[in-house]
């Protein structure tokens, strides 16, 4: 989903605070493609929102107040008429975009039913999960992202919340994603895989990642892997693989998800070991990030025999690279699940 063009770069001044309980603060309010920032007045980002996702809390009232999520305590005062209503029309462009159960189910009618039962099994699942993943809209993934990160969050414990860790996160997301629609980036306690992608452009990651390692460059190693991962398989398509064709079907004509194949595929992913990412495709999103894939390599394997790869192909070998984070964002990250 990417802003409507005669808004791309809006800026406003806005009322922002993080908890329900927390002093409203001056900030400064960015829309871009397909999310909105919060900066402080250094320029620091304070916050980072998916459009799809954002709420509107007072219809009709103002100033306006938005939530990224139904159930979020983060909430935006707006006063600025512009932005108010170019916000008002993207969340509009979006609503009309989400499936209706009637338009869908004609992609399920014509006269080869019989066809597809003599293939179905054979032909019809990975046809019926591809046609899904295709059709699904941006709002859709969000909210089944959204979904999952809740059954994670009852299995393994609550995500890490510390503010600063939580700005640090959005700018190690866009210096290792790049600027273009970057992750939204959550850290859970060291009980969890390395990382995981979820659906809706959402990344979750341990916080052993900062917390056992000295420099930031391993964590955004094992960031750009987890990248190359997703790119290889759709995570729509692996929860959809997983949850089963009764669950596709369903998802297809309704645009609905049961709670029972959202729990079993979160079960399932804290559960599993991560596939190994391709080093090619890897050392392509190293080079791409102005990063050394060694850091990374030597985490994986002190000797480095297996990751002999990624070590002897590095695309910056004997070159300066960019800091991938300042001390400071990198202590707060280290520091995030301390409060």
């Amino acid at each position: 989903m990417t802003a409507l063009q005669e808004y791309r770069r809006l800026e406003a001044i806005g009322l922002w605070r993080e908890h329900a309980e927390d002093q409203r603060r001056e900030v400064i309010v960015s829309l871009g493609d397909a999310s909105l920032v919060m900066s402080s007045a250094s320029g620091d980002a304070v916050g980072h929102w998916s459009l799809p996702a954002v709420e509107r809390l007072n219809p009709g009232k103002l100033p306006a107040l938005f939530s990224p999520a139904r159930d979020s305590e983060e909430e935006l005062e707006l006063s600025d008429p512009e932005m108010i209503d170019a916000v008002e029309r993207i969340r509009t462009a979006i609503a009309k975009s989400r499936p209706r159960p009637g338009r869908l189910r004609l992609y399920l009618a014509g006269g080869t039913a019989l066809a597809a039962i003599l293939l179905g099994v054979f032909w019809l699942p990975d046809a019926l999960i591809r046609q899904t993943v295709s059709l699904l809209p941006p709002a859709k993934r969000l909210e089944i992202g959204h979904d999952l990160l809740g059954e994670i969050a009852a299995i393994a414990g609550r995500p890490c919340g510390g503010s600063g860790g939580r700005a640090a996160l959005v700018r190690l997301a866009t210096r290792t994603y790049g600027a273009d629609n970057p992750p939204q980036i959550v850290v859970f306690p060291a009980t969890i895989p390395d990382t995981l992608t979820l659906p809706g452009n959402i990344v979750i990651a341990s916080a052993a990642l900062a917390e056992d390692h000295e420099t930031p460059e391993v964590f955004a190693g094992y960031l750009l892997a987890e990248r190359t991962r997703s790119e290889a398989i759709d995570p729509v398509e692996a929860f959809l693989r997983d949850a089963g064709l009764g669950v596709t079907f369903r998802l297809l004509t309704t645009g609905e998800v049961a709670p029972e194949p959202i729990h079993a595929h979160a079960a399932h992913l804290l559960s599993h070991d991560t596939m190994r990412a391709d080093d090619s495709a890897l050392l392509g999103h190293f080079s791409a990030a102005g990063l050394s894939s060694q850091p990374y390599a030597f985490a994986q394997d002190v000797s480095g025999e297996s990751v002999l790869a990624l070590i002897e192909a590095d695309p910056m070998r004997g070159r300066q690279t960019d800091p991938v984070l300042s001390d400071s964002d990198w202590v707060s990250l280290q520091e995030i699940c301390a409060g």
